[in-house]
């Protein structure tokens, strides 16, 4: 309960400085020309003016209101080094039993920066955190703050104006001099072209709290690893900018790690190691396509080649069959000269594709070139050939060079009736063909071919089979390079929509893709993503089973994983993610790592506890700063524009908040009392003025 005096003025306090000014200015005139009388009517006068300004007797019954005392635990990864998360529930804990003394004092904590929250690119956001909380609290109930942390905030506010209007208080979490190593990324590219050079910059920085500085060793040993692979191992000075290049081998993510070896007495290895995710992509798709003579099915190919502004093509077509022998030059023939040493030899290697379209051995490319183009498969060329009947005669380029690197030999014949395309059980699950046909479906709804070239295969898998299930498309790996064999010319009648027709599009297009070695088309692939803060896990074979992977997080905990099928050669599972970082998956002969969150976080660029950071906030606002294995300081309630903090205390601030839960108002000036003082005061001196 409190008591004041108030006014409820009768008119608005402009009329009355009005009505009171000129009647006080009659009143000194008439003082000064020494009237009688003056005093009792000024005393009329300002019983009058204290009448209009009506003053109240004000009695509030009050209602205190707790202070309100903020906690902000730190929960962000650099928090689970070392004895740090015990530390801060220890704190925690006693901060709660301390003040919980305090009847007039409210304890609110909030926790930040665990698994899943936060923006992990840009660090630990506890200013964030206690702005939110802020808002929902009276300012006139903040009593203070204290943020539980290892001092590495990245949200700190520069300007003071943006600090909260009570003491922030700090309790370090870590300990005085540790030491610690990183590997800091200092430029790398988001995305190369295929087939380019990518380099990376990075250093190697050593850390000793306890000197303040950089302290530079000699030499730091660094792997390289690509997808999980191992390329090197090097040494290299410590505190100097270091490269790093090599070519970009494939198009798709591309992961490159690189790890230092640790120090002794080191805080953590978890900033040791930095990853790198480079996009690949290609330039222009250069493909090479060679016609042996026109035919139906030539233009299917072109336009599946044409139809894609990535794809750069350059196509020949061989116009004059071997019959027509009539010893005219080839020269005066040919609409264009046939550029045979500039395609097999000089530019051979800038072709990413070479497709032989019904080909036909014409001394147009003598065989030496033949074996350019085999020895151009074997270092990591593509060829795709599509055979006519003239791959069963004497003339077939199996007769060549290029028949030591085919997967499927003929045997003379041509077989010549009608039958539909079908998968084997190996193409049921080959990434090229798996997705043509429902995987319930035993016989697809497609058109009839009515040509096919017999061959045995000799190696390579066999995806496709045609009559009495022949062979009818079969791919293989040569050295580093891939080759497939479609043993029909007949494909373009699915592109007429002969009796409905066919997937030719996209089976010409991923069968493309794969000989471009597309990771997605991998047949022994594994892969790994993220998905609602869950690792979702692929695995592809060509062998059926419930293949297991094993799964190592980034704090280095592991575990198997047992996949089960999907469908079309796939098998997947989910495991739920907990930590920020890089996750490995392995199978025993793929390795691939999947990141959850940022790559390379802003939370472990620097993993030593240190009061740099919130120093100047504490200083601005009154507030102190502790380390926890110091001992957890007394906290005290201080008045308001005292000293929050001391030697081994932090104070939080006793406000007085409270609520006003009723008002009394009495008026000091009663109508009648008003009547009798005004009508009083004027008799008197009407009476004195008439003596």
């Amino acid at each position: 309960m409190s008591n004041g005096l108030g006014f409820a003025p009768l008119l608005p306090w402009a009329a009355i400085a009005l009505l009171g000014v000129p009647a006080a200015v009659l009143l000194a005139v008439a003082a000064v020309r020494g009237g009688r009388g003056v005093g009792l009517r000024a005393a009329a006068l300002a019983v009058l003016v204290l009448a209009l300004i009506n003053p109240r007797a004000v009695r509030e019954n009050r209602e205190p209101r707790p202070d309100v005392a903020v906690v902000v635990v730190d929960q962000s990864d650099s928090q689970a080094v070392g004895e740090r998360a015990a530390q801060r529930e220890a704190a925690l804990d006693a901060v709660r039993a301390a003040l919980s003394r305090f009847d007039d004092l409210e304890l609110r904590i909030v926790r930040t920066g665990g698994a899943g929250a936060g923006d992990a690119e840009r660090g630990t956001r506890l200013f964030d955190a206690l702005a939110q909380t802020l808002a929902q609290i009276p300012r006139q109930r903040f009593a203070g703050a204290i943020l539980i942390t290892d001092g590495q905030v990245h949200d700190v506010p520069a300007d003071p104006a943006a600090l909260p209007a009570g003491p922030l208080h700090v309790l370090l979490t870590g300990a005085r001099g540790e030491k610690d190593r990183r590997l800091v990324i200092e430029k790398a590219p988001s995305y190369g072209i295929v087939g380019k050079d990518i380099a990376v910059a990075y250093r190697i920085e050593d850390h000793d709290a306890r000197q303040g500085t950089g302290v530079r060793r000699k030499m730091a040993r660094v792997s390289l690893r690509r997808d999980g692979v191992e390329m090197e191992s090097v040494l290299v000075p410590v505190g100097r900018s270091e490269r790093f290049s090599f070519v970009l081998e494939h198009a798709g993510p591309t992961v490159l790690e690189l790890e230092v070896s640790t120090v002794p007495d080191e805080l953590s290895a978890l900033n040791n190691r930095a990853v790198v995710n480079i996009n690949g992509v290609r330039d222009r798709l250069r493909v090479l396509l060679i016609s042996g003579q026109p035919h139906a099915g030539e233009r299917t190919w072109r336009n599946l080649l044409k139809s894609d502004p990535s794809v750069d093509l350059v196509h020949f077509t061989i116009l004059r069959p071997p019959e027509k022998d009539d010893f005219t030059p080839l020269n005066e023939l040919a609409l264009i000269v046939f550029p045979v040493q500039e395609l097999f030899e000089i530019k051979l290697k800038e072709f990413d594709l070479i497709v032989f379209d019904r080909y036909v051995l014409r001394d147009v490319v003598p065989p030496s070139y033949l074996r350019n183009i085999a020895e151009y498969l074997r270092r990591g060329g593509a060829i795709l050939f599509a055979v006519g009947p003239e791959f069963a005669g004497l003339r077939s380029l199996f007769q060549s060079p290029l028949g030591a690197v085919m997967p499927a030999k003929p045997t003379g014949r041509v077989l010549e009736r009608g039958f539909v395309p079908a998968l084997t059980d190996v193409g049921r699950r080959h990434p090229v063909t798996a997705v043509l046909v429902d995987g319930k479906a035993d016989t697809p709804k497609w058109g009839r071919w009515f040509r096919q070239v017999e061959a045995v295969p000799g190696s390579g898998v066999v995806l496709m089979q045609g009559l009495d299930e022949r062979p009818l498309l079969i791919l293989d790996r040569v050295g580093k390079g891939r080759i497939a064999q479609l043993m029909s010319d007949h494909i373009w009648l699915w592109a007429r929509g002969f009796e409905g027709g066919g997937p030719q599009g996209e089976l010409l297009r991923r069968l493309a893709h794969w000989l471009m070695k597309e990771p997605d088309l991998e047949e022994e692939g594994l892969r790994g993503r993220i998905r609602d803060g869950r690792l979702v896990i692929e695995r592809r074979s060509l062998s059926p089973g419930r293949p297991r992977v094993t799964v190592t997080a980034p704090s280095g905990a592991t575990r198997t994983v047992e996949l089960r099928a999907a469908g079309g050669g796939l098998s997947k599972a989910t495991v739920e993610t907990g930590e920020t970082g890089l996750y490995r998956l392995e199978d025993g002969t793929n390795t691939v790592l999947v990141a959850s969150g940022a790559v390379n976080p802003v939370e472990l660029s620097d993993l030593r506890a240190t009061a740099e950071r919130l120093a100047p906030v504490a200083k601005a606002t009154g507030g102190g700063i502790a380390w926890i294995a110091d001992g957890v300081p007394d906290l005290r309630r201080t008045r308001p524009g005292r000293t929050a903090s001391g030697r081994g205390w932090m104070g939080f601030t006793r406000n007085g908040s409270y609520v006003v839960t009723g008002v009394t108002q009495v008026s000091l000036l009663p109508g009648v009392l008003v009547l009798v003082l005004v009508v009083g005061a004027m008799m008197a001196a009407w009476y004195r003025e008439g003596r």
